[in-house]
């Protein structure tokens, strides 16, 4: 299917960048853009409206705080359908690592505090219970839970069966997320299902830039958002790590 809108955040020198795809059947309205997020409003087909904020957690300590002070302030303007979901770069709780030194407590109170003051619950999860892993093995091994969804009662309320994936990571070390929003249990024959290997692939960039997914058989309840790709036949969002956005393996 051609995807047939973009929009991009260009990176800040080697670093950062997002990429963001719809296809026609998607209505998306974009309200704000930086480094860290593209922050849209959403519909289907004209139905089901709701916001929804791509982001990319800064991974320096000196820019988390404002981080979280600038996507609590999108709660102001928003108190209706809402969902937030990317890599937000910051472990919760200790028991959502696993190796390697403690957690940062200061990190973690500023997200916890930010889901204090919007009221977001995580969208359910299956699957991993780390979305990020150091590539290691042994003693050596660091795994951590930093990517995941987040959504309003509104939204949840509109989106009862909704619930995020996690699929296994090959090319990248963060698991994609797959969002699907209309559950599990009303898959058809002949679903979509997005193979993590993809982004292996020579040829996966390319496809990905050019709005274009490979597949004849479209799923409109589901939205693949990944570290660092999302699928969703109506929508691709794609983050770029630091100095490695030119590969598909970067993805």
């Amino acid at each position: 299917m051609k995807m047939s809108n973009s929009f991009y955040v260009e990176p800040e020198g080697a670093a950062g960048g997002l990429a963001l795809w719809w296809c026609d059947d998607a209505h998306i309205t974009i309200l704000h853009s930086r480094k860290n997020i593209i922050d849209t409003k959403i519909s289907m087909k004209g139905e089901n409206v709701w916001f929804g904020s791509f982001v990319y957690g800064p991974p320096y300590d000196d820019e988390k705080l404002s981080f979280w002070e600038m996507l609590a302030r999108r709660r102001v303007d928003r108190d209706l359908k809402w969902c937030v979901i990317g890599d937000l770069n910051v472990v919760a709780s200790q028991d959502k690592k696993m190796g390697g030194a403690l957690i940062d407590q200061t990190s973690a109170k500023w997200y916890l505090d930010f889901l204090d003051i919007t009221n977001l619950l995580e969208i359910p999860m299956k699957g991993g219970m780390f979305t990020w892993s150091n590539k290691r093995s042994g003693e050596d091994v660091i795994l951590e839970k930093l990517d995941r969804a987040l959504a309003t009662v509104e939204w949840s309320a509109l989106f009862d069966r909704a619930i995020v994936l996690v699929e296994a990571a090959i090319a990248s070390d963060h698991c994609p997320l797959v969002l699907c929003t209309d559950g599990l249990s009303r898959r058809s024959k002949r679903e979509f299902k997005f193979e993590s290997k993809w982004i292996t692939e020579e040829e996966c960039y390319n496809v990905i830039k050019e709005g274009w997914v490979s597949n004849t058989h479209r799923s409109n309840d589901k939205l693949f958002v990944g570290m660092k790709v999302s699928f969703d036949f109506q929508l691709v969002f794609v983050t770029f790590a630091a100095s490695q956005a030119k590969t598909a393996g970067s993805i």
